[in-house]
Protein backbone atom coordinates (compact mmCIF):
# COMPACT_ATOMS: atom_id res chain seq x y z
CA UNK A 1 0.00 0.00 0.00
CA UNK A 2 2.64 2.64 0.81
CA UNK A 3 4.81 1.57 -2.52
CA UNK A 4 1.46 2.40 -4.26
CA UNK A 5 0.64 5.93 -2.50
CA UNK A 6 4.36 6.52 -3.37
CA UNK A 7 4.19 5.62 -6.82
CA UNK A 8 1.10 7.73 -7.50
CA UNK A 9 2.64 10.97 -5.06
CA UNK A 10 5.33 10.15 -7.90
CA UNK A 11 3.37 10.58 -10.84
CA UNK A 12 1.56 13.58 -9.47
CA UNK A 13 4.90 15.30 -9.03
CA UNK A 14 6.27 14.36 -12.97
CA UNK A 15 2.14 15.95 -14.21
CA UNK A 16 2.59 18.76 -11.82
CA UNK A 17 6.03 19.15 -13.33
CA UNK A 18 5.12 19.04 -16.83
CA UNK A 19 2.20 21.02 -15.72
CA UNK A 20 4.02 23.89 -14.93
CA UNK A 21 5.73 25.67 -17.84
CA UNK A 22 2.21 25.66 -19.99
CA UNK A 23 0.89 27.85 -16.66
CA UNK A 24 4.00 29.70 -17.26
CA UNK A 25 3.33 30.76 -20.81
CA UNK A 26 -0.39 31.41 -19.67
CA UNK A 27 0.38 33.81 -16.92
CA UNK A 28 2.53 35.50 -19.06
CA UNK A 29 -0.19 36.30 -20.34
CA UNK A 30 -0.59 38.78 -17.91
CA UNK A 31 3.32 40.58 -17.73
CA UNK A 32 3.72 44.29 -18.30
CA UNK A 33 6.72 45.01 -20.93
CA UNK A 34 8.10 48.71 -20.95
CA UNK A 35 10.14 50.14 -24.16
CA UNK A 36 11.90 53.61 -24.12
CA UNK A 37 12.22 55.26 -25.82
CA UNK A 38 8.96 53.84 -27.95
CA UNK A 39 9.10 54.09 -31.20
CA UNK A 40 12.70 53.34 -31.34
CA UNK A 41 15.17 56.00 -32.19
CA UNK A 42 18.57 56.30 -33.90
CA UNK A 43 21.02 58.27 -32.67
CA UNK A 44 24.72 58.60 -33.75
CA UNK A 45 23.85 55.15 -36.03
CA UNK A 46 22.89 52.99 -32.92
CA UNK A 47 19.07 52.51 -31.46
CA UNK A 48 19.45 52.41 -27.95
CA UNK A 49 16.80 51.48 -25.85
CA UNK A 50 15.80 50.35 -22.74
CA UNK A 51 13.13 47.14 -21.94
CA UNK A 52 11.23 46.51 -18.62
CA UNK A 53 9.43 43.49 -17.73
CA UNK A 54 7.27 42.94 -14.73
CA UNK A 55 5.99 39.17 -14.70
CA UNK A 56 2.77 38.24 -12.88
CA UNK A 57 3.08 37.25 -9.24
CA UNK A 58 3.40 33.18 -8.72
CA UNK A 59 4.12 33.03 -12.18
CA UNK A 60 7.76 31.92 -11.61
CA UNK A 61 7.87 28.18 -10.82
CA UNK A 62 10.35 25.88 -8.72
CA UNK A 63 13.62 25.23 -10.93
CA UNK A 64 11.97 26.67 -14.11
CA UNK A 65 13.53 29.34 -16.10
CA UNK A 66 11.69 31.86 -17.78
CA UNK A 67 13.32 34.22 -20.58
CA UNK A 68 12.07 37.04 -22.99
CA UNK A 69 14.01 37.23 -25.78
CA UNK A 70 13.75 39.66 -28.32
CA UNK A 71 14.23 40.53 -32.01
CA UNK A 72 13.92 43.43 -34.14
CA UNK A 73 12.37 42.28 -37.12
CA UNK A 74 12.70 44.58 -41.01
CA UNK A 75 11.65 43.22 -44.06
CA UNK A 76 12.93 39.77 -44.12
CA UNK A 77 15.78 39.84 -41.57
CA UNK A 78 15.89 39.85 -37.95
CA UNK A 79 18.15 40.36 -35.55
CA UNK A 80 18.01 38.95 -32.23
CA UNK A 81 18.99 40.90 -29.52
CA UNK A 82 19.73 40.17 -25.88
CA UNK A 83 17.94 37.86 -23.27
CA UNK A 84 16.00 38.77 -20.26
CA UNK A 85 16.31 35.94 -17.86
CA UNK A 86 14.08 35.49 -14.79
CA UNK A 87 15.25 32.62 -12.63
CA UNK A 88 12.99 31.58 -9.91
CA UNK A 89 15.31 31.02 -6.95
CA UNK A 90 16.62 34.85 -7.73
CA UNK A 91 13.02 35.63 -6.30
CA UNK A 92 12.26 34.25 -3.37
CA UNK A 93 9.03 36.61 -3.08
CA UNK A 94 7.25 35.61 -6.56
CA UNK A 95 4.73 34.52 -4.77
CA UNK A 96 3.48 37.98 -3.55
CA UNK A 97 5.96 40.00 -5.21
CA UNK A 98 6.00 40.67 -8.90
CA UNK A 99 9.89 39.97 -10.21
CA UNK A 100 11.42 43.02 -12.22
CA UNK A 101 14.18 43.43 -14.58
CA UNK A 102 15.44 45.86 -16.74
CA UNK A 103 17.83 45.56 -19.90
CA UNK A 104 19.65 47.85 -21.98
CA UNK A 105 20.14 47.13 -25.65
CA UNK A 106 21.70 49.02 -28.52
CA UNK A 107 22.33 47.61 -31.93
CA UNK A 108 23.85 49.07 -34.87
CA UNK A 109 21.80 50.80 -37.54
CA UNK A 110 21.67 50.94 -41.32
CA UNK A 111 18.84 52.26 -42.76
CA UNK A 112 16.73 49.10 -43.78
CA UNK A 113 15.55 49.21 -40.61
CA UNK A 114 13.51 52.39 -40.52
CA UNK A 115 10.37 50.49 -40.98
CA UNK A 116 10.08 47.40 -38.72
CA UNK A 117 8.96 45.94 -35.15
CA UNK A 118 11.07 45.12 -31.98
CA UNK A 119 9.49 41.61 -31.12
CA UNK A 120 9.24 39.93 -27.69
CA UNK A 121 8.66 36.25 -27.21
CA UNK A 122 8.78 34.66 -24.30
CA UNK A 123 10.18 31.25 -23.47
CA UNK A 124 9.10 29.00 -20.12
CA UNK A 125 12.28 26.51 -19.87
CA UNK A 126 13.16 23.36 -17.64
CA UNK A 127 16.90 23.68 -17.37
CA UNK A 128 16.61 20.16 -16.19
CA UNK A 129 15.50 18.14 -19.67
CA UNK A 130 15.36 21.09 -21.80
CA UNK A 131 11.73 21.09 -22.07
CA UNK A 132 10.59 24.60 -22.84
CA UNK A 133 6.91 26.57 -23.99
CA UNK A 134 7.12 29.49 -25.80
CA UNK A 135 4.72 32.38 -26.18
CA UNK A 136 3.25 34.10 -29.29
CA UNK A 137 5.67 36.73 -30.54
CA UNK A 138 4.80 40.05 -29.29
CA UNK A 139 5.13 43.96 -31.13
CA UNK A 140 6.21 45.88 -28.45
CA UNK A 141 7.58 48.88 -30.39
CA UNK A 142 7.11 49.58 -33.92
CA UNK A 143 9.89 50.81 -36.39
CA UNK A 144 12.85 53.59 -35.35
CA UNK A 145 12.68 57.09 -35.97
CA UNK A 146 15.35 58.65 -37.94
CA UNK A 147 14.91 62.47 -37.09
CA UNK A 148 18.58 62.90 -36.39
CA UNK A 149 19.55 61.55 -39.98
CA UNK A 150 17.99 64.63 -41.70
CA UNK A 151 21.45 66.73 -40.43
CA UNK A 152 22.89 68.23 -43.18
CA UNK A 153 26.33 67.76 -43.90
CA UNK A 154 27.93 71.02 -43.66
CA UNK A 155 31.38 71.89 -45.93
CA UNK A 156 33.65 75.06 -45.22
CA UNK A 157 36.37 76.11 -47.66
CA UNK A 158 38.90 77.77 -45.47
CA UNK A 159 40.94 79.94 -48.04
CA UNK A 160 44.27 81.35 -46.09
CA UNK A 161 44.84 85.43 -46.11
CA UNK A 162 45.99 86.40 -49.63
CA UNK A 163 47.98 89.23 -48.11
CA UNK A 164 47.11 91.99 -50.69
CA UNK A 165 45.52 95.48 -49.53
CA UNK A 166 42.64 96.37 -52.00
CA UNK A 167 42.16 99.26 -50.13
CA UNK A 168 43.02 103.06 -50.36
CA UNK A 169 46.57 102.71 -48.58
CA UNK A 170 48.49 106.15 -47.25
CA UNK A 171 52.38 106.49 -47.93
CA UNK A 172 53.93 108.90 -45.91
CA UNK A 173 56.62 111.31 -46.77
CA UNK A 174 58.80 113.43 -44.30
CA UNK A 175 61.36 116.06 -44.84
CA UNK A 176 62.06 118.60 -42.30
CA UNK A 177 63.45 122.30 -42.94
CA UNK A 178 65.14 123.47 -39.82
CA UNK A 179 65.48 127.83 -39.40
CA UNK A 180 67.94 129.81 -37.82
CA UNK A 181 67.52 131.13 -34.42
CA UNK A 182 64.19 133.53 -33.48
CA UNK A 183 63.78 133.54 -37.43
CA UNK A 184 60.94 131.74 -39.74
CA UNK A 185 62.38 132.22 -43.14
CA UNK A 186 62.69 129.27 -45.52
CA UNK A 187 66.47 130.17 -46.34
CA UNK A 188 67.99 129.66 -49.53
CA UNK A 189 70.58 127.19 -48.13
CA UNK A 190 67.45 124.96 -47.24
CA UNK A 191 65.35 125.11 -50.56
CA UNK A 192 68.35 124.23 -52.99
CA UNK A 193 69.50 121.62 -50.05
CA UNK A 194 69.29 117.71 -50.90
CA UNK A 195 65.98 117.77 -49.03
CA UNK A 196 64.62 120.72 -50.58
CA UNK A 197 65.48 119.46 -54.20
CA UNK A 198 63.79 116.27 -53.18
CA UNK A 199 60.83 117.91 -51.74
CA UNK A 200 60.29 120.45 -55.04
CA UNK A 201 60.24 116.95 -57.23
CA UNK A 202 58.10 115.20 -55.28
CA UNK A 203 55.84 118.08 -55.33
CA UNK A 204 56.19 117.72 -59.24
CA UNK A 205 55.53 114.30 -59.86
CA UNK A 206 51.66 115.14 -58.62
CA UNK A 207 51.63 112.27 -56.88
CA UNK A 208 47.92 111.82 -55.55
CA UNK A 209 48.06 113.46 -51.67
CA UNK A 210 45.22 113.59 -48.83
CA UNK A 211 46.99 115.54 -46.23
CA UNK A 212 50.19 117.62 -45.74
CA UNK A 213 51.19 117.98 -41.99
CA UNK A 214 53.28 120.51 -40.83
CA UNK A 215 54.45 120.62 -37.58
CA UNK A 216 56.36 124.00 -36.20
CA UNK A 217 58.79 123.97 -33.81
CA UNK A 218 61.02 126.15 -31.69
CA UNK A 219 64.01 125.65 -28.95
CA UNK A 220 63.10 127.19 -25.68
CA UNK A 221 64.65 130.27 -25.73
CA UNK A 222 63.19 133.42 -25.91
CA UNK A 223 59.77 134.74 -24.61
CA UNK A 224 56.17 133.18 -24.62
CA UNK A 225 55.04 135.59 -27.69
CA UNK A 226 58.29 135.25 -29.68
CA UNK A 227 58.06 131.54 -29.65
CA UNK A 228 54.37 131.17 -30.40
CA UNK A 229 54.93 133.44 -33.53
CA UNK A 230 58.12 131.19 -34.19
CA UNK A 231 56.00 127.98 -34.72
CA UNK A 232 53.34 129.14 -36.43
CA UNK A 233 55.33 131.31 -39.06
CA UNK A 234 57.31 128.25 -39.96
CA UNK A 235 54.47 126.18 -40.38
CA UNK A 236 52.75 128.71 -42.26
CA UNK A 237 55.90 129.22 -44.58
CA UNK A 238 56.22 125.33 -45.27
CA UNK A 239 52.83 125.96 -46.62
CA UNK A 240 53.50 128.56 -48.87
CA UNK A 241 56.34 126.83 -50.32
CA UNK A 242 54.07 123.87 -50.85
CA UNK A 243 51.03 125.57 -52.46
CA UNK A 244 53.64 127.84 -54.81
CA UNK A 245 55.33 124.74 -55.68
CA UNK A 246 51.50 123.24 -56.87
CA UNK A 247 50.83 126.36 -59.06
CA UNK A 248 54.47 125.92 -60.49
CA UNK A 249 53.42 122.41 -61.92
CA UNK A 250 49.87 123.36 -62.65
CA UNK A 251 48.30 120.63 -60.12
CA UNK A 252 44.83 122.70 -60.99
CA UNK A 253 41.74 121.39 -59.31
CA UNK A 254 44.35 118.66 -57.42
CA UNK A 255 44.89 120.81 -55.19
CA UNK A 256 41.76 121.12 -53.63
CA UNK A 257 41.34 117.76 -52.64
CA UNK A 258 44.39 118.27 -50.77
CA UNK A 259 43.46 119.22 -47.00
CA UNK A 260 46.36 121.25 -44.95
CA UNK A 261 47.27 120.70 -40.98
CA UNK A 262 49.42 123.13 -39.34
CA UNK A 263 50.43 121.64 -35.95
CA UNK A 264 52.85 124.87 -34.20
CA UNK A 265 53.95 123.38 -31.13
CA UNK A 266 54.53 126.01 -28.40
CA UNK A 267 56.03 125.72 -24.69
CA UNK A 268 56.56 122.34 -24.91
CA UNK A 269 59.25 119.95 -23.62
CA UNK A 270 58.31 117.02 -25.61
CA UNK A 271 60.76 117.43 -28.48
CA UNK A 272 63.50 118.74 -26.04
CA UNK A 273 63.60 116.14 -23.83
CA UNK A 274 63.68 113.01 -27.15
CA UNK A 275 66.82 115.22 -28.46
CA UNK A 276 68.22 115.57 -24.74
CA UNK A 277 67.48 111.68 -24.57
CA UNK A 278 69.59 110.73 -27.69
CA UNK A 279 72.11 113.69 -27.14
CA UNK A 280 75.56 112.12 -26.23
CA UNK A 281 77.59 114.92 -25.27
CA UNK A 282 77.13 115.04 -21.94
CA UNK A 283 76.74 112.43 -19.02
CA UNK A 284 73.43 111.14 -17.90
CA UNK A 285 73.87 112.62 -14.13
CA UNK A 286 73.77 115.88 -16.36
CA UNK A 287 71.02 115.18 -18.25
CA UNK A 288 68.99 114.85 -15.16
CA UNK A 289 70.19 118.49 -14.04
CA UNK A 290 67.72 119.09 -17.15
CA UNK A 291 64.90 116.96 -16.64
CA UNK A 292 64.78 118.40 -12.76
CA UNK A 293 64.17 121.52 -14.08
CA UNK A 294 62.05 120.84 -16.84
CA UNK A 295 59.42 118.18 -14.48
CA UNK A 296 60.02 120.98 -11.91
CA UNK A 297 57.49 123.78 -10.87
CA UNK A 298 57.47 127.17 -12.26
CA UNK A 299 56.54 128.55 -16.14
CA UNK A 300 58.07 127.41 -19.44
CA UNK A 301 60.17 130.98 -19.60
CA UNK A 302 61.62 130.75 -16.03
CA UNK A 303 62.68 127.12 -16.57
CA UNK A 304 64.10 128.11 -19.65
CA UNK A 305 66.32 131.06 -17.29
CA UNK A 306 67.54 128.29 -14.68
CA UNK A 307 68.49 125.85 -17.35
CA UNK A 308 71.27 128.62 -18.93
CA UNK A 309 72.56 128.66 -15.40
CA UNK A 310 73.50 124.87 -15.84
CA UNK A 311 77.29 124.51 -16.40
CA UNK A 312 76.90 122.39 -19.67
CA UNK A 313 74.09 124.54 -21.07
CA UNK A 314 75.93 126.62 -24.00
CA UNK A 315 77.29 122.73 -25.32
CA UNK A 316 73.51 121.96 -25.31
CA UNK A 317 72.60 125.08 -26.95
CA UNK A 318 74.79 124.53 -29.50
CA UNK A 319 74.07 121.05 -30.43
CA UNK A 320 70.44 120.61 -29.05
CA UNK A 321 69.40 123.45 -29.69
CA UNK A 322 69.42 123.59 -33.66
CA UNK A 323 67.56 120.51 -33.66
CA UNK A 324 64.26 122.16 -32.26
CA UNK A 325 64.05 124.94 -34.69
CA UNK A 326 62.45 123.00 -37.90
CA UNK A 327 59.22 122.52 -39.17
CA UNK A 328 58.43 119.29 -39.48
CA UNK A 329 56.21 117.84 -43.02
CA UNK A 330 54.28 114.58 -43.70
CA UNK A 331 53.08 114.29 -46.68
CA UNK A 332 50.38 111.19 -46.71
CA UNK A 333 49.90 110.01 -50.49
CA UNK A 334 48.12 107.62 -52.00
CA UNK A 335 49.93 104.36 -52.92
CA UNK A 336 49.61 103.44 -56.38
CA UNK A 337 47.97 100.31 -57.22
CA UNK A 338 46.12 98.35 -60.14
CA UNK A 339 42.73 98.17 -60.39
CA UNK A 340 40.42 94.92 -59.77
CA UNK A 341 39.81 95.08 -62.93
CA UNK A 342 43.65 95.28 -64.19
CA UNK A 343 44.21 92.31 -62.14
CA UNK A 344 41.85 90.02 -62.89
CA UNK A 345 42.53 90.54 -66.38
CA UNK A 346 46.23 89.45 -66.08
CA UNK A 347 45.41 86.42 -63.04
CA UNK A 348 43.67 85.14 -66.39
CA UNK A 349 46.92 85.78 -68.49
CA UNK A 350 49.25 84.09 -66.40
CA UNK A 351 46.78 81.03 -65.52
CA UNK A 352 46.67 80.77 -69.71
CA UNK A 353 50.27 81.17 -69.93
CA UNK A 354 49.64 84.22 -71.60
CA UNK A 355 51.57 86.60 -69.52
CA UNK A 356 54.75 86.41 -67.31
CA UNK A 357 53.85 85.35 -63.69
CA UNK A 358 55.62 88.30 -62.38
CA UNK A 359 53.39 90.88 -64.24
CA UNK A 360 51.76 90.66 -60.86
CA UNK A 361 52.97 90.26 -57.19
CA UNK A 362 52.32 86.88 -55.49
CA UNK A 363 50.05 88.35 -53.33
CA UNK A 364 48.22 90.19 -56.15
CA UNK A 365 48.23 87.31 -57.70
CA UNK A 366 46.28 85.44 -54.57
CA UNK A 367 44.09 87.87 -54.46
CA UNK A 368 42.63 88.10 -57.94
CA UNK A 369 41.10 84.61 -57.54
CA UNK A 370 38.98 85.88 -54.74
CA UNK A 371 37.71 88.23 -57.49
CA UNK A 372 36.00 85.63 -59.41
CA UNK A 373 32.82 83.48 -58.70
CA UNK A 374 33.94 80.69 -61.32
CA UNK A 375 35.50 78.17 -59.57
CA UNK A 376 37.30 76.85 -62.23
CA UNK A 377 38.88 80.17 -62.62
CA UNK A 378 40.06 80.00 -58.77
CA UNK A 379 41.36 76.87 -58.90
CA UNK A 380 43.39 77.83 -62.39
CA UNK A 381 44.82 81.16 -60.76
CA UNK A 382 45.47 79.40 -57.79
CA UNK A 383 47.53 76.35 -59.75
CA UNK A 384 49.61 79.31 -61.50
CA UNK A 385 50.11 80.33 -57.50
CA UNK A 386 51.15 76.96 -56.53
CA UNK A 387 54.21 76.66 -59.96
CA UNK A 388 55.45 80.21 -59.63
CA UNK A 389 55.50 80.27 -55.62
CA UNK A 390 54.73 76.95 -54.05
CA UNK A 391 53.85 78.22 -50.61
CA UNK A 392 51.67 76.88 -47.90
CA UNK A 393 49.03 79.72 -48.62
CA UNK A 394 49.01 78.81 -52.38
CA UNK A 395 48.83 74.59 -52.03
CA UNK A 396 45.79 75.24 -48.98
CA UNK A 397 43.96 77.36 -51.11
CA UNK A 398 43.98 75.70 -54.16
CA UNK A 399 42.99 72.71 -51.92
CA UNK A 400 39.60 74.70 -50.70
CA UNK A 401 38.81 75.19 -54.14
CA UNK A 402 39.03 71.16 -54.62
CA UNK A 403 37.01 70.96 -51.15
CA UNK A 404 33.86 73.99 -52.73
CA UNK A 405 33.89 71.46 -56.17
CA UNK A 406 33.84 68.47 -54.25
CA UNK A 407 30.70 69.85 -52.91
CA UNK A 408 29.23 70.93 -55.87
CA UNK A 409 29.43 67.80 -58.06
CA UNK A 410 28.77 64.24 -56.11
CA UNK A 411 29.93 62.74 -59.36
CA UNK A 412 33.15 64.30 -59.52
CA UNK A 413 33.93 64.49 -55.60
CA UNK A 414 36.62 61.63 -54.97
CA UNK A 415 38.78 62.77 -57.62
CA UNK A 416 38.82 66.13 -56.01
CA UNK A 417 39.03 64.96 -52.42
CA UNK A 418 42.16 63.28 -53.22
CA UNK A 419 43.78 66.48 -55.31
CA UNK A 420 42.72 68.20 -51.94
CA UNK A 421 43.96 65.89 -49.74
CA UNK A 422 47.91 65.94 -51.70
CA UNK A 423 47.92 69.73 -51.79
CA UNK A 424 46.65 70.00 -47.86
CA UNK A 425 49.83 67.21 -47.36
CA UNK A 426 51.77 70.01 -49.15
CA UNK A 427 50.50 72.56 -47.36
CA UNK A 428 51.02 71.25 -44.10
CA UNK A 429 54.64 70.23 -44.74
CA UNK A 430 55.43 73.42 -45.04
CA UNK A 431 53.81 75.18 -42.50
CA UNK A 432 50.87 73.57 -40.04
CA UNK A 433 47.43 76.00 -40.29
CA UNK A 434 44.51 76.24 -38.82
CA UNK A 435 43.14 76.62 -42.48
CA UNK A 436 44.41 73.51 -43.39
CA UNK A 437 43.15 71.47 -40.54
CA UNK A 438 39.59 73.00 -41.75
CA UNK A 439 40.02 72.17 -44.73
CA UNK A 440 41.26 68.84 -43.89
CA UNK A 441 37.82 67.87 -41.75
CA UNK A 442 35.85 69.10 -44.52
CA UNK A 443 37.72 66.32 -46.81
CA UNK A 444 37.56 63.76 -44.40
CA UNK A 445 33.28 63.83 -43.64
CA UNK A 446 32.97 63.77 -47.45
CA UNK A 447 34.83 60.67 -47.06
CA UNK A 448 32.47 59.61 -44.59
CA UNK A 449 35.19 59.94 -41.42
CA UNK A 450 33.33 62.02 -38.95
CA UNK A 451 35.30 61.23 -36.04
CA UNK A 452 38.50 62.19 -37.88
CA UNK A 453 37.21 65.30 -39.44
CA UNK A 454 35.81 66.26 -35.41
CA UNK A 455 39.93 65.63 -34.73
CA UNK A 456 40.73 68.20 -37.16
CA UNK A 457 38.26 70.59 -36.21
CA UNK A 458 39.53 70.53 -32.76
CA UNK A 459 43.26 71.34 -33.95
CA UNK A 460 42.14 74.16 -35.65
CA UNK A 461 40.40 76.23 -32.92
CA UNK A 462 43.25 75.64 -30.46
CA UNK A 463 45.43 77.46 -33.32
CA UNK A 464 43.48 80.92 -33.36
CA UNK A 465 42.11 80.99 -36.68
CA UNK A 466 40.31 83.99 -38.11
CA UNK A 467 36.60 85.10 -36.91
CA UNK A 468 35.23 83.79 -40.58
CA UNK A 469 37.34 80.60 -40.54
CA UNK A 470 36.27 79.88 -37.00
CA UNK A 471 33.05 80.77 -37.71
CA UNK A 472 33.07 78.45 -40.85
CA UNK A 473 34.88 75.49 -38.74
CA UNK A 474 31.74 75.65 -36.14
CA UNK A 475 28.92 75.02 -38.82
CA UNK A 476 31.08 72.05 -39.58
CA UNK A 477 31.38 71.23 -36.35
CA UNK A 478 27.95 71.25 -35.28
CA UNK A 479 26.78 69.04 -38.07
CA UNK A 480 29.27 65.97 -37.12
CA UNK A 481 28.14 66.38 -33.25
CA UNK A 482 24.85 66.17 -34.08
CA UNK A 483 26.04 63.00 -36.06
CA UNK A 484 27.82 62.21 -32.89
CA UNK A 485 24.72 62.65 -30.76
CA UNK A 486 26.25 65.49 -28.87
CA UNK A 487 23.51 67.80 -29.54
CA UNK A 488 24.17 70.16 -26.26
CA UNK A 489 27.58 71.01 -28.25
CA UNK A 490 25.97 70.86 -31.84
CA UNK A 491 23.28 73.59 -30.78
CA UNK A 492 26.72 75.83 -29.01
CA UNK A 493 28.39 75.30 -32.49
CA UNK A 494 25.51 75.58 -34.24
CA UNK A 495 25.14 79.32 -32.15
CA UNK A 496 28.81 79.99 -33.29
CA UNK A 497 28.33 79.26 -36.79
CA UNK A 498 28.29 81.66 -39.97
CA UNK A 499 24.68 82.31 -40.04
CA UNK A 500 23.60 80.05 -43.60
CA UNK A 501 20.14 78.46 -44.06
CA UNK A 502 21.93 74.57 -43.64
CA UNK A 503 24.09 75.95 -40.49
CA UNK A 504 20.94 77.08 -39.16
CA UNK A 505 18.86 74.34 -39.94
CA UNK A 506 20.92 72.28 -37.89
CA UNK A 507 21.24 74.22 -35.35
CA UNK A 508 17.45 73.43 -34.89
CA UNK A 509 17.54 70.43 -35.66
CA UNK A 510 20.01 69.96 -32.67
CA UNK A 511 17.53 71.70 -30.57
CA UNK A 512 14.91 69.33 -31.45
CA UNK A 513 17.07 66.09 -30.17
CA UNK A 514 18.30 68.20 -27.25
CA UNK A 515 14.43 68.34 -26.53
CA UNK A 516 14.66 72.36 -26.57
CA UNK A 517 11.17 71.95 -28.43
CA UNK A 518 10.07 75.63 -29.04
CA UNK A 519 13.51 77.00 -29.61
CA UNK A 520 13.44 74.46 -32.51
CA UNK A 521 10.55 75.72 -33.32
CA UNK A 522 11.35 79.37 -33.84
CA UNK A 523 15.43 78.39 -35.11
CA UNK A 524 13.30 76.56 -38.03
CA UNK A 525 11.32 79.69 -38.87
CA UNK A 526 14.39 81.91 -38.78
CA UNK A 527 15.39 78.80 -41.99
CA UNK A 528 12.17 79.32 -43.97
CA UNK A 529 12.75 83.20 -43.56
CA UNK A 530 15.92 82.98 -45.06
CA UNK A 531 14.82 80.73 -47.62
CA UNK A 532 10.89 80.07 -48.32
CA UNK A 533 11.93 76.67 -50.42
CA UNK A 534 13.65 75.26 -47.09
CA UNK A 535 11.38 72.10 -47.43
CA UNK A 536 13.24 70.48 -44.50
CA UNK A 537 12.77 73.36 -42.38
CA UNK A 538 9.13 72.89 -42.71
CA UNK A 539 9.32 69.93 -41.69
CA UNK A 540 11.41 69.60 -39.39
CA UNK A 541 9.21 72.32 -37.62
CA UNK A 542 6.22 69.66 -37.55
CA UNK A 543 8.02 67.82 -35.69
CA UNK A 544 9.17 70.24 -33.30
CA UNK A 545 5.40 70.68 -33.00
CA UNK A 546 4.22 67.25 -32.89
CA UNK A 547 6.61 66.75 -29.73
CA UNK A 548 4.73 69.09 -28.35
CA UNK A 549 1.46 67.98 -29.28
CA UNK A 550 0.67 70.65 -31.46
CA UNK A 551 -1.67 69.52 -33.90
CA UNK A 552 -2.01 73.45 -35.86
CA UNK A 553 1.87 73.43 -36.00
CA UNK A 554 2.15 70.51 -37.02
CA UNK A 555 -0.31 70.61 -39.87
CA UNK A 556 0.31 74.22 -41.22
CA UNK A 557 4.06 73.53 -41.70
CA UNK A 558 3.72 69.86 -43.14
CA UNK A 559 0.90 71.81 -45.90
CA UNK A 560 4.35 74.13 -46.58
CA UNK A 561 6.61 71.39 -46.73
CA UNK A 562 4.77 69.26 -48.78
CA UNK A 563 4.15 72.56 -50.78
CA UNK A 564 7.56 72.44 -51.38
CA UNK A 565 8.50 69.17 -51.72
CA UNK A 566 5.62 66.72 -52.45
CA UNK A 567 7.75 63.93 -52.04
CA UNK A 568 7.27 65.10 -48.33
CA UNK A 569 3.82 64.88 -48.07
CA UNK A 570 4.35 60.09 -48.34
CA UNK A 571 7.05 60.60 -45.68
CA UNK A 572 4.98 62.06 -43.16
CA UNK A 573 2.18 59.85 -43.43
CA UNK A 574 5.01 56.63 -42.53
CA UNK A 575 7.05 59.01 -39.77
CA UNK A 576 6.61 57.55 -36.42
CA UNK A 577 6.84 61.48 -35.33
CA UNK A 578 3.19 61.51 -36.23
CA UNK A 579 2.18 58.07 -34.92
CA UNK A 580 0.13 60.00 -32.87
CA UNK A 581 -1.89 62.65 -35.46
CA UNK A 582 -2.30 59.68 -38.30
CA UNK A 583 -6.03 59.10 -37.31
CA UNK A 584 -6.94 63.35 -37.50
CA UNK A 585 -8.85 64.66 -40.41
CA UNK A 586 -7.05 68.01 -40.28
CA UNK A 587 -3.56 65.95 -40.48
CA UNK A 588 -4.22 63.76 -43.34
CA UNK A 589 -6.19 66.92 -45.16
CA UNK A 590 -2.91 68.53 -45.04
CA UNK A 591 -1.01 65.91 -47.24
CA UNK A 592 -2.93 65.28 -49.58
Amino acid sequence: MRKFIYALMISGVVILAGCSLPQMVKLAQDQELTVVPNPLEVHADTVNFEMSAVLPVKMLKKGKVYQLNSFYVYGNDELALETIEFKEEDYPNAKTDQPREKQSYAFAYNPAMKKGNLEVQGVALNPKNGNNKTTERLAVAPGIITTSKMVQPVYYSAYADHGYNNQEELVPTNINFFFDRGRSELKYSERTSDRGKFFEAFIAEKNVTRTVTITGMHSPEGTETINTKLSENRAKVIEDFYRRNMKKYDYKGLSDSINFILKPINLDWAAFKKELEAYDGITSEQKSEYLNIINGSGDFVSKEKDLRKLSTYNKVFRDVYPKLRTAKTEVLTVMEKKTDAEISVLAKQISSNAADADTLSHQELLYAATLTPSLSEKAAIYGAAVKKHDDWVSHNNLAAVHIAMAAEDEGSANSHIEKANTHLETSAKKKESAEAHINMASASLMAGNAAKAYDHLKKASSMSPSNDAQKGLNGVKAAIEIMMARYGDAVRSGSAAEQTADNLFNKGLAQLLNKEYQNAANTFGEVTEMDGDYAAAYYAAAIANARQNKLDGVVSNLRKAGAADPDLRSVALEDLEFVKMLDDPSFREALK
